[in-house]
């Protein structure tokens, strides 16, 4: 690897934050990156597993654009597919032709979709999702779990980082909705039923008390956003069992796990299919596109019940062409396969530098999306308050240490891999992390 990496500055990166701080709001145009390490920094281009920053580091990025580039920075096939689409045009307020080659992907690699609606975001495609399913059923609430994320709109950007429990304290099951930004309403906590996650006789006695009330079930398949905490055995399949039973709507946020933990997502991947699902991200390899697919029933109230569901840039030709061209590269099962394996190696060298050098870090999730934190060994996380008891402090100094030295995770400690990763890249990452380890 080139040592030179190790002598890292960001003298640019910091003179780029001060001028920015005069013309854009901290900097940075999402709240997200105010936490960058060692500074939110500046990046001038990308290339396969690589990004460089306007100091001239290179880094070996495992933020990925947090989770978009499952392909790598700059994928020949995808660019070259935008790039052909530029003179076709870019907003026709009506339809194009590839926006039924996407819908005929989805639905056939995701067992939830029967019928598809695009969009931008994530988040949009999540309001969209519990819009149809109080349609649908004629209830108001709905259930989340603590810790999970879904979008930062007022009615769910709730209880995502809540209070952590004191060593000792037993909380209730049903969670005291946390409201996570000023200048949001209290119909959010009205709204809102806020569990641990993997918790099912919680889950079993809410329904029990407000099914009647409970319009839908949103959640990840797998907790990504706090860690990569897998369901437990049975977890999923009783969540469905519950709302089928109750008239409830399962909604899978498969924003993150969408395209990554499988081409039909975490569903696929755990063998439980939702009724609506929503996907962005990997989607498109890097560019804006986001999905709602589910059951053709309910899905079918955006067309004839009266259910709104708009957007100006839905179904842009760019983002359409690029998500037609993200899901054929992906549709062999080649990528992924390389990716996951690529991943896993990594996850296993991780976990033999731990043991190398007496250190408590813990590698847990897939190949794809995976979490480093540090805990004891035989401290089990099944929840965001077992996630958030680990060393939070000793984690960001890993974290930290890994950045001046050329490697990039998320700064929540998830790592994310793409086809474009290899075992040079696994080699590079692993001599850097034994030196952040034995830093520490």
């Amino acid at each position: 690897m080139d040592k030179s990496l190790k002598a890292f500055s960001f003298d640019a990166s910091a003179a780029w934050n001060a001028e920015a701080a005069s013309v854009i709001a901290g900097s940075v145009n999402s709240n997200v990156r105010l936490a960058g390490a060692p500074m939110p920094l500046c990046f001038t281009r990308g290339k396969g597993a690589h990004l460089w920053d306007i100091d001239g580091n290179r880094f070996l990025d495992y933020a990925l654009g947090m989770g978009p580039t499952i392909l790598g920075h700059a994928p020949e096939a995808v660019n070259a597919a935008v790039a052909d689409s530029l003179a076709q045009g870019q907003l026709f307020a009506g339809q194009h032709p590839a926006e039924l080659d996407l819908a005929k992907a989805l639905v056939r690699h995701i067992p939830s979709a029967q019928l598809t609606r695009v969009g931008m975001t994530g988040s949009e495609m999540v309001q969209a999702a519990l819009r149809v399913s109080r349609a649908f059923t004629g209830k108001p609430k709905f259930i989340k779990f603590e810790g999970q994320y879904h979008g930062w709109y007022d009615n769910v950007l709730v209880s995502h980082a809540p209070r952590v429990a004191e060593p000792g304290e037993a909380l209730p099951p049903r969670r005291e909705p946390k409201i996570e930004s000023k200048g949001q309403t209290e119909v959010a906590r009205a709204e809102m039923i806020v569990l641990p996650w993997n918790d099912i006789a919680a889950l079993e006695q809410v329904i029990a008390e407000e099914g009647g009330q409970i319009a839908a079930i949103l959640t990840e398949p797998a907790m990504c956003n706090t860690g990569a905490i897998p369901p437990a055995p049975g977890y999923l399949e009783r969540m469905r069992e519950l709302a089928t039973a109750e008239n409830i709507v399962l909604i899978f946020d498969e924003v993150i796990t969408g395209f990554r933990l499988g081409l039909g997502g975490g569903q696929e991947r755990f063998g439980v299919t939702p009724d609506l699902s929503t996907f962005a991200k990997a989607m498109a390899g890097g560019y804006p596109v986001a999905a709602l697919v589910g059951r053709a029933d309910i899905m079918e109230m955006f067309a004839t019940s009266g259910v709104n569901h708009s957007g100006t840039y839905n179904s842009n030709v760019q983002s359409i062409v690029a998500a037609v061209a993200t899901l054929a590269a992906l549709e062999d099962g080649t990528a992924l396969a390389r990716a996951e394996a690529t991943g896993e190696a990594l996850m296993e060298g991780l976990r033999g530098l731990a043991r190398e050098t007496g250190t408590p870090l813990r590698v847990e999730g897939w190949g794809t999306a995976f979490s480093t934190f540090f805990a004891p060994a035989d401290h089990v996380v099944t929840d965001y308050q077992s996630f958030k008891a680990a060393d939070g402090d000793m984690l960001q100094r890993f974290l930290s240490e890994l950045v001046h030295r050329g490697v990039r995770p998320t700064n929540r400690g998830t790592w994310f891999v793409s086809s474009a990763h290899d075992e040079e890249d696994v080699a590079e990452t692993l001599e850097v992390a034994r030196e952040a380890l034995t830093a520490l």
